[in-house]
């Protein structure tokens, strides 16, 4: 797949070595004809960073250590309150004031431990974005705060990593994957959204509720999502948004173009580092 720059080279007679319990663990995957041997293969050899180990980053850290991901990052700085455990599925009752990274780890080693799943306890930062972003071959943000999402989105572009990003709020949920270094038709993050909303727009989860719920599915469109770039199956999100309302049970997908003119990947790009997320 041509967006899989940090990947290892595949080898097909290697890497399809199979211990019987994967044959187990993974067989209705392998009975997928899009997916099969060769494609649980590719899962085993990839490697995905999640930031957020809240209500997006729980499922989407589940689905993906249980499909056979081989090394996932989840990186959080935050702890465990009781409010989280409304959505956040991978904590538990008897785990709150515990770092959210750590526990999140422990959840996903429960379901696989043929995963590799390393927690970071911290937060990404304009000091660390490119060595976390680069260090693995696709980052999903569950982040919930648009200056994380805006740091992110750089990061990636800078380090030419597929970006899978969701963000709900209420009884609603966007969702899209930004790839501009794969084709020069491809828009980032910042062809989609140039500059940071107004405070009065920028509404936390916190301030105005969400429905667990909603979270539950958006992370896991976001692991769907991930597998089908891993996997280079179906069709990408890439320049497409998806929005569902869950009041009305309605989807609803909006086109959007790659902006020449984008200061991240445009012809001109004038963010060339992180120095202004510093």
């Amino acid at each position: 797949m041509e967006d899989k720059v940090s990947m290892r080279p595949f080898s097909p007679v290697a890497d399809l070595d199979f211990s019987e319990e994967e044959i187990q663990r993974y067989s209705r995957h392998i009975l997928l004809p899009e997916i099969g041997a060769v494609g649980q293969a590719k899962l085993r050899a990839s490697s995905v960073l999640i930031i957020g180990a809240g209500g997006l980053g729980s499922p989407a850290l589940l689905y993906l250590a249980a499909a056979g991901i081989g090394r996932i990052g989840i990186i959080d700085d935050d702890r465990i309150e009781l409010s989280n455990l409304q959505r956040q599925i991978a904590h538990a009752t008897d785990r709150i004031g515990q770092p959210k990274a750590s526990s999140a780890a422990a959840a996903a080693r429960a379901i696989n431990p043929l995963c590799q799943v390393e927690p970071i306890e911290g937060r990404i930062t304009a000091h660390n974005a490119l060595a976390l972003v680069g260090g693995y071959d696709l980052v999903l943000d569950g982040s919930d705060n648009f200056a994380t999402r805006f740091l992110i989105a750089d990061a990636c572009v800078l380090a030419k990593r597929t970006l899978v990003s969701a963000s709900v709020l209420r009884f609603e949920m966007q969702l899209s994957t930004f790839k501009p270094h794969v084709s020069a038709s491809a828009p980032c993050w910042r062809c989609l959204y140039p500059e940071h909303p107004p405070a009065e727009m920028a509404t936390s989860c916190g301030e105005a509720g969400v429905l667990g719920a909603v979270t539950g599915v958006a992370g896991t469109l976001q692991a769907t999502e991930t597998v089908k770039e891993l996997l280079g199956i179906g069709t990408s999100l890439a320049g497409r948004l998806l929005i569902w309302d869950a009041l009305s049970a309605e989807f609803r997908t909006i086109r959007f173009p790659r902006d020449p003119a984008c200061a991240a990947c445009g012809e001109a790009a004038t963010i060339r580092d992180l120095s202004a997320h510093r």
